[in-house]
């Protein structure tokens, strides 16, 4: 549902992390989905416009504090992690261990999810954020998509 509604509106962005991982042949569980967005300003409205229809509310953060999915507080993100309607969303502007959103989208793979498509991760630039992450999590993801990459299981680019 949030694919869907990031696509509807129009929104540029890279899917990142866990769901690209499985989209490359992962079987690791994820229960929130990772995006890295453009920053221009047309997307930033698209992005806002999305959140506001997915009903986003800021993760952690007490109910009463107001979140506004405007483009200026949008332009300033780094990291943001919400919670909306249809599941977790963690929205990145510059992914640790990636060159940011132009090169993970010249590298990314296009998947048709029926009705729609959207880019996902290359899995060298995945295996790059999971290192800079360096949970413990992340680190036996990157075996994982190592060994995913040495058998050319991979999904190739468009």
């Amino acid at each position: 549902v949030i694919l869907a509604r990031l696509v509807g509106r129009g929104v540029d962005f890279v899917v990142i992390g866990g769901i690209a991982a499985v989209l490359h042949g992962s079987a690791q569980a994820t229960f929130d989905l990772d995006i890295c967005f453009a920053t221009d300003r047309g997307n930033l409205d698209a992005l806002a416009a999305a959140l506001v229809e997915l009903h986003a509310r800021l993760k952690g953060v007490d109910d009463a504090t107001e979140f506004v999915p405007d483009r200026r507080n949008l332009s300033q993100v780094e990291v943001l992690t919400m919670v909306t309607d249809a599941g977790e969303l963690d929205v990145l502007a510059r992914p640790a261990g990636s060159s940011g959103y132009e090169a993970l989208r010249r590298n990314a793979s296009r998947f048709d999810l029926g009705g729609f498509s959207i880019l996902a991760a290359a899995i060298d630039d995945l295996i790059a954020m999971k290192i800079a992450a360096g949970r413990a999590k992340d680190l036996a993801a990157v075996e994982e998509l190592e060994a995913i990459r040495a058998l050319g299981l991979e999904i190739r680019r468009d």
